[in-house]
C-alpha cells in the first residue's frame, strides 16, 4: 500500500519537473508511509525515500514505516540532513507543501540543503487520498457506525437542563467504548440560539424545552475518520422548526442525487443551496455543502460555489447543507457519502426525521 502511494506521488513529481518531496505534516506522512508518531519527516525522492524521526519513537517506526529508509535524528528533525549528503546536491529541486511548513522551518530547511532548490509544490499533494482504496473505506464506514451508535446511545440523555458539555463528553466517551482511536474533531454541540453557529462547540449552556440541539462529531478508525450531523428538539416541534428543518432535509437529499462520478463538485453544492434559496432562506446558509474526509477530517472534494472538482468513483465526501437564524437557532444535517460507479452510497443509519425528545 505505501510503495503504491509513494509511487503514485513520484508520478506527480515527474510531472511538476521536481526531484524529490519534503514531507512535514504528520497525516500525510501517516498516509504515505504509515507512522502515527508526532515528529517525522519524509524525503521522497524518485529512486527512494527518508524518514526522519527522533529517539521517542526508534522503536516504532521501524515497526511501522514502509517503503522510506529510517533514521534517527540526533537533534532536529531538520538539523539531521546535513549528514546526509546525498540529500544536498547542487540544484536538485525539492517540493514543499507551504500550508504545513511555517517560515522557520522553511529557513532551516534552505540552511541544511543550502545547495537544494525549494519549491511551493502544495499541487503535488493537492488530491492525496481522494479516491480510497477498499480498505480505507471500510475503516470510514466502522467510524461512522461507531458515530451512529455513539449517536444513538447519547439521546437516552437528552433533556432539559442538562448541559452541553457534559452531553459532548458523554459522546466521546461512547465513540472511545464502541472502539474510536479519538474524536475525529472537537465535537460540536450546540443548543437552542447558539445552535445558529455552524461551529458552535459545546458550552455549559443547559439545554431547555423547545431548544434545536445540533450534534456535529466524528470517530477515527486506524486513522480514518467519520463526520456526522443531526439536529433534534427538545419537546414538541414548533411550526417553524417543522418548516426550516424539512427545507434542510431536502436541500440535503437534492444534493446527494447529483453525487455521480464526473459531476462537478460546485453542481452539486448549487442543488443543495438552490433548494434552500428557493425557501427563502440562501442569507441563512453560508458555508460550503461538504467536503471529503479520509486520513484526516478535511480533503477533497469540497462541495461548494467557489471550487469546480470533479467527482470521482471511491470519494468519500460528506453533504451537510444547513440553516441559521441569529438569535433563534439553526438545522445542520450531515452524511458521509461514497460516490460509487452507480451513484452515491449514503454511509450513515442513524435517524433523520426531525426527532422530538
Amino acid at each position: 500500500m505505501s510503495v503504491q502511494r509513494l509511487n503514485s506521488l513520484r508520478k506527480k513529481l515527474d510531472r511538476e519537473n521536481l526531484d524529490g518531496m519534503i514531507v512535514t505534516h504528520l497525516d500525510h506522512i501517516r498516509y504515505l508511509v504509515g507512522f502515527t508518531g508526532t515528529a517525522g519527516l519524509l524525503i521522497v525522492n524518485k529512486r527512494g525515500a527518508d524518514f526522519f524521526t527522533d529517539v521517542r519513537y526508534t522503536f516504532q517506526a521501524g515497526k511501522q514505516v514502509k517503503g522510506a529508509r529510517v533514521h534517527t535524528a540526533k537533534a532536529g528533525l531538520i538539523a539531521a540532513l546535513s549528514d546526509f549528503p546525498g540529500l544536498n546536491v547542487k540544484n536538485r529541486k525539492y517540493g514543499f507543501v507551504s500550508e504545513y511548513l511555517t517560515v522557520q522551518h522553511h529557513g532551516m530547511l534552505r540552511e541544511k540543503l543550502p545547495n537544494a532548490v525549494l519549491i511551493e509544490a502544495d499541487e503535488v499533494v493537492r488530491e492525496l487520498g481522494w479516491v480510497k482504496e477498499k480498505q480505507e473505506i471500510e475503516w470510514i464506514e466502522k467510524a461512522v457506525a461507531i458515530s451512529d451508535t455513539a449517536f444513538e446511545r447519547v439521546l437516552q440523555l437528552v433533556r432539559p437542563g442538562v448541559r452541553e458539555k457534559d452531553l459532548a463528553a458523554e459522546l466521546e466517551y461512547q465513540m472511545t467504548m464502541l472502539g474510536s482511536e479519538k474524536p475525529a474533531f472537537e465535537t460540536i454541540l450546540a443548543s437552542g440560539y447558539r445552535s445558529a453557529m455552524p461551529h458552535g462547540m459545546a458550552s455549559r449552556k443547559k439545554i431547555a424545552k423547545g431548544d434545536f440541539v445540533t450534534f456535529d462529531f466524528g470517530a477515527t478508525v486506524c486513522g480514518y475518520v467519520s463526520d456526522m450531523t443531526r439536529t433534534v428538539v427538545i419537546g414538541k416541534a414548533t411550526a417553524r422548526q417543522r418548516k426550516i428543518y424539512g427545507i434542510v432535509k431536502r436541500a440535503q437529499a437534492a444534493a446527494i442525487r447529483k453525487m455521480k462520478p464526473g459531476a462537478s463538485s460546485k453542481a452539486v453544492d448549487a442543488a443543495a443551496r438552490r433548494t434552500i434559496e428557493k425557501a427563502g432562506f440562501g442569507k441563512n446558509f453560508g458555508h460550503g455543502t461538504g467536503h471529503g474526509i479520509g486520513y484526516f477530517i478535511h480533503v477533497g472534494p469540497r462541495l461548494s460555489p467557489l471550487t469546480d472538482d470533479k467527482l470521482m468513483i471511491n470519494n468519500v465526501i460528506t453533504v451537510e447543507p444547513g440553516i441559521y437564524i441569529e438569535g433563534w437557532g439553526g438545522v445542520r444535517i450531515e452524511d458521509d457519502v461514497v460516490v460509487t460507479r452507480t451513484g452515491p452510497r449514503v454511509l450513515n443509519r442513524a435517524e433523520k426525521k426531525l426527532l422530538e425528545l
